[in-house]
């Protein structure tokens, strides 16, 4: 047999061999999936019998969150504070970190921050929330969609921050407008993000409806329907310049109200 169909037929039985691994992979995940929703399937039913409604299509599985430690990045506080101050000057006061510019306002980052705009810096002549749009974007911070609550001209519009696509539930940045002019903003920034030592995945999100069905049947809240439940992270700051833990957690939107759920302790508030 000639060299070049040796080559060939060795080529070829690589190609079946991947196939072939590639056919079992697929089949595992699918087993997998099929476990995954009969799962969901038995808690809903578990909930329903103990007068907690749910719909199974507004549940979301969840996908590949981990747990994620952030520390904080002057650099990336500092380009916040210059989109709303431009040329400014910094005084270092320890954990503290003060930006100041005389004609426009002053920023104040502490891990959590605040913005304090002079009168008239900043309009929302066209429109508060396209204003909002503009600033998120120059700050370079990932949103979920604003969410405008106020009269006109006396907004306050309210982003929830996002990782990867997910929402942090207890991260958000709040834009606060006074007679057409934005007044301040302030919430939290989470920078410095990286995959922690101890990182742990999310668990399913059968066990965060067992988790909310237990909470409820201990009488903490009086839900009686789960409208959705989103995973996603909550934040945690656990050093005193700001570092914290990003871990993940379970959002749930009830007709009582939004709850988050640990997923690593199972704890609802």
């Amino acid at each position: 047999m000639s060299g070049s169909k040796i080559k060939n037929l060795t080529i070829a039985a690589l190609l079946l061999l991947n196939t072939f691994f590639l056919i079992m992979i697929i089949i595992d995940r699918a087993a997998d999936a099929r476990e995954e929703r009969q799962a969901i399937e038995d808690v809903c039913s578990i909930l329903r019998s103990n007068g907690l409604h749910i719909t199974p299509g507004n549940i979301n599985a969840g996908g590949n969150l981990r747990t994620m430690r952030t520390v904080r990045v002057s650099e990336a506080e500092a380009a916040i504070a210059e989109a709303f101050l431009g040329e400014f000057t910094m005084t270092d006061q320890g954990v503290i970190y003060l930006y100041e510019n005389e004609e426009r306002g002053t920023a104040e980052f502490a891990g959590d921050f605040e913005i304090r705009l002079n009168a008239g810096v900043i309009t929302g002549s066209e429109g508060a929330l396209r204003a909002v749009l503009d600033l998120l974007r120059d700050m370079g911070i990932e949103t979920s969609e604003p969410v405008i609550s106020g009269p006109p001209g006396f907004e306050t519009i309210t982003a929830v921050c996002m990782y990867g696509g997910a929402e942090i539930f207890n991260v958000s940045v709040e834009f606060a407008f006074f007679d057409g002019y934005l007044e301040t903003v302030s919430g939290r920034y989470v920078t410095g993000i990286e995959v922690a030592e101890d990182s742990s995945r999310i668990s399913s999100v059968a066990t965060a409806l067992l988790d909310f069905l237990a909470a409820v049947l201990s009488g903490e809240n009086e839900s009686t329907r789960i409208y959705n439940i989103v995973a996603g992270y909550q934040h945690r700051v656990v050093g005193p310049s700001g570092e914290g833990v990003l871990s993940p957690a379970w959002l749930v939107i009830t007709d009582t109200g939004r709850y988050i759920v640990d997923d690593a302790t199972g704890e609802v508030r």
